[in-house]
């Protein structure tokens, strides 16, 4: 079925929108989850959520492009989900060392213009990614909103895992000047 069909779905409180979205999205939010949580009953919690959360969202927004609104949805759901099942068990995972990868060269969130700051901070991110050849640009979408790991990107790269880490190293310092040239402070 069609993006834009599934989409009426929701609008019409049709349930048969969680089913159609199920489906055709099923695996790919999944595998989103499943990175992040490594763990099938807590990934099947998440898609279950995030189906929700579509529901709940549709209307009033009407996303432009279905598997990204789903698969952020799914991604900020586990992410959620991982922090609350690993707060006492900090530093032992490969989201803990992803994040903990990024935390270097984006801004602390304390302020109460939290929200457009995030937006704004996104944005800046979305011009580095579109300014940066698209190999390095796959290769940190798959490691930060993804959650690959590190011998899994090579692989899919076909590149070794040091060539991976060497990237992401440095898109992570060309990223963290990029964000201060925009006059995002940390």
């Amino acid at each position: 079925m069609e993006d834009t069909k599934i989409i009426d779905l929701y609008w019409a409180r049709q349930e048969t929108a969680i089913v159609e979205t199920d489906k055709k999205y099923g695996n790919y939010c999944r595998s989103i989850a499943l990175h992040i949580l490594s763990n099938m009953e807590d990934t099947e919690e998440c898609v279950n959520d995030t189906w929700m959360k579509a529901w709940d969202c549709m209307p009033p927004q009407r996303p432009d492009i279905l598997s990204a609104f789903l698969g952020k949805i799914t991604r900020n759901l586990s992410i959620s989900r991982y922090r609350m099942t690993h707060a006492k068990k900090r530093g032992s995972g490969e989201v803990d060392l992803l994040l903990t990868e990024l935390e270097e060269c984006l801004p602390s969130s304390k302020s109460v213009e939290e929200e457009v700051e995030g937006k704004e901070t996104a944005k800046a991110i979305d011009r580095f990614l579109y300014s940066i050849e698209p190999e390095s640009r796959n290769i940190f979408i798959r490691r930060y909103f993804y959650a690959d790991q590190v011998k899994e990107i090579a692989e899919r790269f076909d590149i070794s895992e040091s060539k991976v880490k060497s990237q992401l190293f440095r898109m992570r310092g060309r990223l963290k000047e990029h964000l201060e040239k925009e006059g995002i402070t940390f």
